[in-house]
Formats: structure tokens, C-alpha cells, sequence
């Protein structure tokens, strides 16, 4: 990146990091924080652990996403604009590259910051359970799948999340029938809550004969983790617990387990903990997240109020998200990448594919946002 450029994108960042200012409102944050203090105080703060981790949570993101992480961004755009001062007077190679490097990491972070004033459902703070599910197209639909993990994967690595393979089903050659991630950060819901859909891949096969273009499907179903201190529990009656033994492994002993909850048909598995117990615990857990994230009247309420409105609930009156077609990606005889939602596309597949998915993220927020601000706007009207 040429010198000019450089200057350019600092005068961008520092009118971002100047809204930033306007926008931190430092009173209310030291007013906060000094409420959360007299929480902590109460005596039967520590009575209840699951709560109380969740406050000093927010204690945490408080002080360093809100106050420190702030000082930080101020203190590398003032690194880039003294280098750039330097380099004025002298050329340094080494020093051009220290700049470039801090331009891109603040570049990143506040690319990063922006997106997380989206996000204000308190749902959205929660980690995330991602599953994804091979369609229509064979073993190139299971090639597809495999590919939309590694995208997430390393999405999720940059943006230094951690993540656990919570189940997988290996297809016929290479590829994936399905599979799911937990993905425990905060925001990781709020971020990833756009990829729920049907993505679609057209590609010469790698698999055909005649270098032939085909069509791929692959389904993608992004949850909020469920806190536990709203958690509750399921009938026993209305779970059928199944229990397989992994053949074609001495090493490994019978420890994976499929779970059906019988009112409503929905199903999980779970087979990469190290015990039987581990994947029964876990299959469990992503069983009441799919159950308190369902688009139905108010399971996960009915069920924490202890109101029985099990029987209610059929199968066929719960709609899958993850059916429709959101995303197509094309590699041949072009490249692109269009949201069909939002009409942002990229010809640069490559590198959604590698992982650089938060442009589509980005807009997917920002047009969830303007909706609801004119449902509101709309709403206020009426009245």
C-alpha cells in the first residue's frame, strides 16, 4: 500500500474512532460500572454461580471492550501517524510494514467493534451451536458441506473463537452428511445468526468425468447456546435416547448418542466427547437450545413456567430457517459470491471461502436493524 493510501485510511479510522468517542458516553459506562460493583457487594451474590459469572461477564466487557479496548485503538492510530510523520522525511521499508501492519489489525478490530452495534437482542451475546447439513447433489453436496466447515472454521479462528466439534458425519469420499460446531464467544450468535439458510455452490465437479457444471446444496442451522441459568427440563417420557457403538475403531469404546424429542420430532446426535455421559450431556444441551430457539408459540417459556403445552406442538408446525436459499457462491465459469437477502456479492470467493465472511454478516445486521427501525417508526406512526 502506497504512502497516500495509507494516509487516507487513518483519516477514516480516526472519524470512526471519533464516533467511537461520541458513542462510549463515558459517564454512563463509570455509572455502570459502578452498579455492577454493588451487585457483587449484595451477600448472596455468590449464592447462585450461574448468574453471577454471567455478571462479571459483563463487568469484564464493560471495562475492556468499552474503556480499554478504546485507549488501545487510540494508541495504534497514533503509532501509524507517527510512523507516517518518519516516513515523510525518510524512507524505511521496515517501518512502511509496521504501519501497514497496525493499519490492518485497527482496520479488523473496529470492522469488528461496528458490527457488535448491531447487535443489542440480548441473545445475541450468547455463543452459538452451528450445524450443517448436506443437500441435494450427492457427493459433491457432501464435498460442499466440508467446505462450509473449514469456511467457519477459520472464521472463527480469526476472530480467535473457540471451537469444538460437537458431532460429525463423514460422507462416502472425502466429504460430510452433516456436522455441528459450538462455538463459545460472546457474539458468536449475534454474528453467525446470518448464515442460518440454504447456501448454493456451482462448480465444475471434482468428482464427474466430463468436467461437468453442477449444482450443490448445503443447509446451515445457527442457535443461540442456552444459558443456564434459564435452563429447564424435559420430560423424560418425552425423549428417546439411543446409544451406538462406533465400529471400525478398537480404540474407541460405545459412545455415540442420538436424541429425539418425541412431541416435537426433532433430533440430535453427538459423538465427539470422551465418554458416553460427555455425549448425552452435550446431545442434551443442544436439544434445549434447538428447543428454546424454535419459531413456535412459546415452547421454552411454557416449559420454564412449568405449563404443559407439550402435546400442543406437532412436527409439522415447526418451520426450518435452514431451508431457505440465502447464499450462492460460483466458481465457474466466473467467481462470485451474492446474498440473496442483502444483494452484497464479491467476485473474490476465494476468500469468503477461506473464512473472510463479515462483509455478508455486516449487511445481513445493518438491513435487520433498518427493518426494525421502520417496523418501529411505522409502529410509533399508528399510535
Amino acid at each position: 500500500m502506497e504512502l497516500s493510501n495509507i494516509k487516507i485510511e487513518v483519516e477514516k479510522l480516526s472519524n470512526i474512532l471519533g464516533k467511537a468517542e461520541d458513542c462510549l458516553d463515558l459517564q454512563y459506562l463509570t455509572a455502570t460500572i459502578q452498579y455492577f460493583h454493588l451487585v457483587i457487594a449484595q451477600p448472596d451474590f455468590w449464592k447462585n454461580p450461574t448468574p453471577a459469572y454471567e455478571t462479571l461477564q459483563e463487568i469484564e466487557y464493560f471495562i475492556f471492550y468499552k474503556h480499554q479496548q478504546y485507549q488501545r485503538w487510540c494508541s495504534i492510530l497514533e503509532d501509524i501517524k507517527a510512523a507516517l510523520e518518519l516516513l515523510e522525511l525518510l524512507a524505511d521499508e521496515q517501518l512502511l510494514q509496521e504501519a501497514q501492519t497496525n493499519l490492518t489489525v485497527l482496520q479488523k478490530e473496529l470492522e469488528t467493534a461496528e458490527i457488535r452495534q448491531l447487535l443489542s437482542d440480548p441473545h445475541n451475546k450468547k455463543g452459538a451451536f452451528l450445524t450443517i447439513t448436506a443437500g441435494v447433489g450427492g457427493v459433491d453436496a457432501e464435498y460442499w458441506a466440508y467446505r462450509l466447515l473449514q469456511m467457519y472454521c477459520r472464521w472463527g479462528k480469526s476472530h480467535n473463537y473457540q471451537l469444538h466439534l460437537v458431532e460429525i458425519s463423514e460422507g462416502n469420499e472425502g466429504g460430510i452428511n452433516y456436522a455441528t460446531l459450538e462455538i463459545t464467544a460472546r457474539y458468536a450468535y449475534g454474528d453467525l445468526k446470518s448464515e442460518t439458510g440454504t447456501h448454493q455452490l456451482q462448480q465444475i465437479s471434482p468428482f464427474g468425468v466430463n468436467n461437468s457444471l453442477r449444482t450443490s446444496l448445503a443447509s446451515v442451522e445457527v442457535i443461540p447456546i442456552l444459558s443456564e441459568s434459564v435452563d429447564f427440563e424435559i420430560p423424560e417420557k418425552d425423549l428417546e435416547i439411543t446409544f451406538y457403538r462406533h465400529r471400525g475403531n478398537v480404540n474407541r469404546t460405545e459412545t455415540w448418542v442420538k436424541m429425539v424429542h418425541i412431541p416435537t420430532g426433532i433430533s440430535v446426535s453427538c459423538n465427539q466427547e470422551r465418554s458416553q455421559m460427555q455425549n448425552k450431556e452435550k446431545a442434551l444441551a443442544i436439544l434445549k437450545s434447538k428447543l428454546f430457539a424454535m419459531p413456535t408459540a412459546g415452547y421454552a417459556y411454557a416449559l420454564a413456567q412449568n405449563v404443559q403445552q407439550v402435546d400442543e406442538i406437532q412436527p409439522g408446525l415447526i418451520k426450518s430457517l435452514s431451508n431457505k436459499l440465502i447464499r450462492e457462491y460460483i466458481l465457474h465459469p466466473y467467481t462470485k459470491v451474492k446474498d440473496l437477502r442483502t444483494n452484497i456479492e464479491t467476485p473474490a470467493a476465494t476468500e469468503v471461502l477461506d473464512g473472510k465472511i463479515d462483509l455478508f454478516i455486516k449487511a445481513y445486521l445493518q438491513q435487520l436493524n433498518h427493518t426494525r427501525s421502520v417496523d418501529k417508526e411505522a409502529l410509533d406512526n399508528f399510535k
